[in-house]
């Protein structure tokens, strides 16, 4: 086999390793993901207070890469959160946190909820939620804003 041929069969298996990646890793990371953003920090600055590469944090929160317990303590020391909490709970409420960590993992949706918690209540967050839906890909079920009562 060639040079060539062998690392195209590497780079097949590191593309299939990440197709095939543990639920439990991608959770993992999600979770990573999603405190850091909470956090305000970069993948560069997580990485440098982790002793990693930043390419090695994306691998982390793709679940691409398994977190070793030693760089999870790290990690969440960084974060400031329990390691527990970056691992996730095993209770009846963890499919609904994860499912939140996945929505939240998403590029610009800590910054888009950041922007909506900052418009006034009632019709502006509406008038928002009403325009995002608009522009989504799949149909989503109506969701009422309640108005702000006036004060007598």
């Amino acid at each position: 086999m060639g040079a060539a041929a062998a690392r195209l069969g590497r780079l097949t298996m590191a593309r299939r390793s990440e197709l095939e990646a543990d639920p439990i890793d991608v959770a993992v990371g999600a979770r990573i993901r999603l405190f850091r953003k909470m956090r305000g920090l970069s993948q560069q600055a997580l990485a440098e207070a982790a002793g990693v590469t930043f390419q090695q944090i994306q691998k982390y929160e793709r679940g691409a890469n398994r977190v070793s317990a030693s760089m999870l303590a790290r990690i969440a020391e960084t974060l400031r959160a329990p390691v527990a909490e970056l691992f996730g709970e095993a209770s009846g409420a963890a499919s609904a946190v994860d499912e939140v960590a996945a929505l939240l993992a998403q590029p610009g949706a800590i910054e888009l909820l950041r922007a909506f918690s900052d418009l006034p209540r009632g019709a502006p967050r509406a008038a928002l939620v009403e325009f995002v839906r608009t522009l989504a890909v799949r149909p989503q079920p109506a969701v009422e804003v309640m108005p702000e009562r006036s004060e007598p």
